[in-house]
């Protein structure tokens, strides 16, 4: 595989040309949107995902230089070899195989010697087996009442796609079971979980692959206390998803059943393994799960299959960089008109920031143009009344819109100024895409608006399991690809690592302090000493 540098790329080289031009008038949006064609040109559908990049400031000259990238850079060659198990994770020696947990056929693939797609279905077998003995009431809890709720214990990829995909199809898929997720370690967010459970029919699903992160054993010790406090037992009420011979797969530790996560599966990918899995098999069965993978499927065949002109990802994925390597935004807003989605971006977040936010390239050197942006988002409208004021008049930033061709609620509407509330939505999605290329002209300088806003928009048919797939696998894909093409690794996190080696160090002064009431903090920098004297004193602070 070539590894010549980002910036030494002839297609880069001519982006950088292209984008001194940006401001001639011929760039403006309000000129761009209004060419023959422009729309059509700018669009594509395939398998129930529609993707408009009208409103983006390219136009064909820059479309062609970001293909001619996208080959140079030989990105879909790196997305085939990362789908057949080659090692795509050079930093950490893995392959990245998220996308054979949704595989659908008879080929094999077989990195190592190791036959994958076994594995997987080995893992799937299982699943199913066990959420349908729990809804079956063949396995209920200590004082044999069936089970109702699960709370997932994760954190990071361990719990926000999961969440994301339980939060979209809720209302479309009566659950069996609520789920209710607990990441963080913050005491009041343990509070707020109990209070809405029964501990009695309530299973605990311990998320973790080496089964030692801080965070995830502080909130299982929780766990415990509180099954331990009504009398259960543990080994009836929990259901470990971690890494084959973690502690959390201990025969000395026997729990109602443990599911094997792997390491060729990073876990802001992790949604359509046993992470998610699991928590979505015990909440809508394993029927929705299935449909739900064959969405993904859809999506990845589409990035794997699609010409680098009609490749809805990876086109997103050159959008990306060129907004934020050349025209130099320096944030992404996602905004789904739809409040089941309204936890995709912060899914979204962690994916991308985790996975682009890197200072070095694939082979250790380090780089010199921008790697990811900041992603952050709010369901729409309510993001209009939030922050659109500085979308449409302060600094300017891409928007992604997302909308929903069929609502779950089909029944008879109360009609507003002539619309249904669905219409409404739409209108208000429709709108800020289009105020936000052509702005408006006032004489008034308060009431003026540029326009030049660059937007792409999303249409997904509904809420069903095989939409969801697809938006998901969508995001998936097309940060890989933005990887590839950077020529960064999207697949480690060794930025996540720092704060916790630091956190570790000042975790050990406290529970000398726990340990020891007369031990102080003086050999501590002034701020670490502030806080933690704050921490143990409270009543002295708070005067």
């Amino acid at each position: 595989m070539e590894t010549t540098h980002l910036n030494n790329r002839i297609a880069y080289k001519n982006l950088k040309a292209l984008s001194k031009q940006i401001d001639s008038k011929k760039f403006q949006l309000k000129n761009l949107i209004n060419e023959k064609r422009r729309f059509k040109s700018c669009s594509i559908k395939s398998k129930g995902f529609f993707f408009d990049y009208s409103k983006q400031r390219i136009n064909e000259a820059v479309f062609l230089e970001l293909v001619s990238l996208a080959k140079e850079t030989q990105a879909k060659l790196q997305f085939r070899n990362m789908m057949q198990g080659k090692r795509v994770n050079l930093t950490e020696n893995r392959a990245a195989l998220h996308t054979a947990t949704r595989h659908f056929g008879s080929k094999k693939i077989f990195p190592e010697g190791i036959d994958v797609y076994d594995l997987i279905d080995q893992v799937n077998i299982q699943i199913k087996q066990f959420s349908k003995n729990i809804h079956n009431q063949i396995l209920k809890g200590s004082t044999g009442k069936p089970f109702t709720d699960a709370v997932i214990i994760g954190i990071g990829g361990s719990y926000l796609g999961c969440e994301f995909v339980y939060t979209a199809l809720k209302d479309t898929v009566k659950p069996f079971m609520s789920l209710h997720f607990l990441p963080n370690v913050d005491i009041d967010n343990f509070g707020r979980v109990i209070k809405t459970i029964n501990p009695e029919t309530t299973l605990w699903v311990i998320v973790s692959k080496s089964y030692t992160t801080t965070e995830t054993m502080a909130n299982l010790n929780q766990a415990l206390w509180y099954m331990k406090k009504y009398n259960l037992n543990p080994e009836n009420h929990l259901v470990t998803v971690t890494a084959k011979g973690s502690p959390g797969d201990d025969p000395s530790n026997p729990v109602l059943a443990a599911f094997r996560m792997f390491d060729f599966i990073g876990g802001r990918y992790s949604v359509s393994s046993a992470v998610g899995g699991l928590p979505l098999s015990l909440a809508f069965g394993f029927d929705i799960f299935t449909q739900f993978l064959k969405g993904c499927h859809d999506m990845d065949t589409h990035a794997l299959d699609a010409s680098e002109e009609k490749n809805i990802p990876l086109l997103a994925a050159l959008i990306s960089i060129w907004n934020s390597n050349f025209l130099m935004y320096p944030a992404q807003a996602i905004i789904p008109y739809c409040s089941a989605l309204s936890k995709l971006a912060p899914h979204v977040q962690q994916l991308y920031m985790e996975s682009l936010g890197k200072g070095v390239t694939k082979d250790g050197e380090v780089v010199h143009f921008p790697t990811g942006v900041l992603i952050f988002g709010e369901p729409g409208t309510n993001a209009q009344h939030s922050f659109f004021q500085l979308a449409h008049q302060g600094r300017p930033f891409p928007i992604e819109f997302i909308g929903v061709v069929c609502p779950n609620y089909d029944k008879e509407q109360a009609m507003s100024k002539g619309v249904s509330n669905h219409q409404e939505l739409w209108a208000n999605m429709i709108a800020q895409a289009k105020a936000l290329a052509i702005g408006k002209e006032s004489t008034e300088p308060s009431r003026c608006f540029k326009g030049n806003r660059p937007s792409s928009t999303i249409l997904i048919n509904d809420l069903s399991p095989e939409s969801i797939g697809r938006l998901l696998a969508f995001y998936e894909a097309r940060t890989v690809y933005e990887g590839f093409v950077l020529g960064i690794n999207p697949f480690d996190q060794f930025g996540v690592e720092l704060g916790k080696v630091t956190a570790s160090d000042i975790r050990e002064q406290i529970a000398l302090k726990n340990k020891d009431a007369g031990h102080n903090f003086n050999s501590l920098d002034p701020a670490t000493k502030f806080y933690l004297n704050a921490l143990f004193n409270k009543e002295l602070y708070m005067k």
